[in-house]
């Protein structure tokens, strides 16, 4: 059984496999290209802030949907469940990153071992 959010997340793929399609860009879309793709995209989101500038609504959503566009691509072409992938690493990250030795704080994590 999915779930209505499992149910739109497989839409925005399907979206992003017909764009592609429809172009005959497939052949250009490597996980070595989807990956730089994703961080010079992550790149331009930084770029509005740069300067301590505040971004207009419309770049800033444009930029976010460039970075997510190219996550699922690269979810899609590794065949990688972001949804499991992220519960995974918060998991990971809950232990970690124990709140009652990390709250309020923002040093590495390999800090918090030495303690």
């Amino acid at each position: 059984m999915t779930t209505e959010s499992e149910d739109r997340f497989s839409d925005l793929k399907e979206m992003i496999i017909s764009f592609i399609a429809e172009r005959d860009w497939d052949r250009y879309h490597r996980p070595k290209d989807i990956s730089m793709a994703l961080s010079i995209e992550a790149g331009e989101l930084m770029e509005l802030y740069l300067w301590d500038r505040e971004p207009d609504r419309e770049e800033l959503e444009d930029e976010l949907a460039d970075v997510f566009f190219f996550l699922l691509d690269m979810s899609i072409k590794e065949d990688v469940d972001l949804s499991a992938a992220l519960r995974k690493k918060i998991e990971k990250n809950r232990s970690k990153y124990p709140a009652s030795l990390v709250k309020g704080k923002d040093d590495k994590y390999t800090r918090y071992l030495e303690e």
